[in-house]
């Protein structure tokens, strides 16, 4: 894959106006667009099947997690919609009854293992016994054993999780960011060079880029590092 296959531009805003002006200042340099609840709510599912009907990858973030059926009914509907990506929790039951529901199709499965907002102390206070890196390594073997296409996890636990999951399971990145840019609320960042390094297939960059007051330079200056990492 080359960069342009590996980088998620995160489409954390408001409306589907700015979505579109986004969208169309970043052109044909970027493929694949991430959509979550923001923009969901504001009418994002219908922008979701416009962008793949044009020809672009959606990874839709919903981070599904319910009853069985619940799930299955849901991620047969996603299929429907033409999404490439789609997350829900990993937790096994729901991950087993999203495969299931999505077999023998393109859609690719992510189970989420711990957000990059958290730390130990938030994991703590959620109830899990496990630290941040020990959870994480513990879904990542429960989505292998699943049968999922790929788990979201920081950058920082791509490398621990390349060796559980294998060669052709995605390991897709959010908290990317540049050298010397905010990490706003993320705790677990990576730039996005370290990041492929360490085993990341996708690398999810949401405000250094729709932020930017150049988006579309802001996306070339990543892709650029991106290819460099990938000739190295």
């Amino acid at each position: 894959m080359t960069a342009r296959d590996r980088l998620i531009v995160g489409l954390d805003i408001p409306t589907i106006g700015e979505a579109e002006t986004i969208v169309k200042k970043l052109g044909d340099d970027v493929l694949f667009y991430k959509i979550g609840y923001q923009l969901v709510f504001a009418g994002g599912l219908e922008f979701a099947r416009d962008l793949a009907r044009d020809g672009k990858k959606v990874f839709l973030d919903m981070k599904l997690l319910d009853i069985d059926n619940t799930v299955a009914k849901g991620v047969e509907n996603i299929v429907k919609m033409g999404m490439s990506m789609l997350t829900l929790h990993a937790y096994p039951k729901a991950m087993r009854a999203a495969v299931e529901a999505a077999r023998g199709s393109d859609l690719c499965l992510l189970g989420v293992t711990v957000l990059t907002s958290m730390d130990e102390q938030d994991v703590i206070d959620a109830g899990y016994e496990y630290d941040p890196h020990t959870l994480v390594l513990r879904r990542a073997e429960q989505a292998r054993g699943a049968g999922m296409g790929g788990i979201v996890c920081s950058a920082e636990e791509a490398s621990a999780v390349r060796k559980i999951v294998g060669p052709k399971m995605a390991i897709v990145t959010p908290g990317i960011r540049p050298a010397g840019s905010d990490k706003g609320d993320q705790k677990r960042v990576m730039t996005p060079a370290d990041a492929l390094a360490a085993g990341s297939s996708h690398l999810v960059v949401a405000r250094p880029i729709v932020k930017a007051d150049d988006p579309h330079a802001a996306a070339l200056a990543i892709l650029d590092e991106m290819s460099g990492a990938l000739a190295g």
